[in-house]
């Protein structure tokens, strides 16, 4: 399964259990990391937990399995880690407080980077 097609499936695991305010990022060009971040809004510690549990069924069920996980037992912000992408399943205020998505699509000008040899 390439990358693309594992953001499909995470996007409709999420939409599946009522994800709110899913954003998919392409951030291939600036990190090596991983290809895209998902970041989406649970409406409650236990929405999220049933968000990011919808998510690693069905990528284990595709041969996907989660590499890692952080955050479930306070389930304010869950990360899972599928190498290829990286998913954010957050309560509203965490989002709003920490902004990935504006923080993720921040690009560097050539201004920006230093010429000192």
């Amino acid at each position: 399964m390439k990358s693309r097609e594992l953001s499909k499936l995470v996007l409709n695991a999420l939409e599946d259990v009522k994800g709110k305010d899913i954003v998919v990022l392409d951030v291939r060009e600036m990190t090596s990391v991983t290809d895209y971040m998902i970041v989406a809004s649970g409406t409650s510690s236990r929405h999220v937990k049933a968000l990011t549990d919808a998510v690693a069924q069905k990528a284990k069920a595709a041969g996907r399995p989660v590499v890692g996980m952080e955050g479930e037992e306070g389930g304010e912000w869950v990360l899972l880690d599928l190498q290829d992408a990286l998913v954010h399943v957050m309560l509203p205020r965490v989002r709003e407080f920490y902004n990935l998505e504006k923080l993720w699509s921040l690009r560097p000008t050539k201004d920006a980077v230093a010429t000192d040899a």
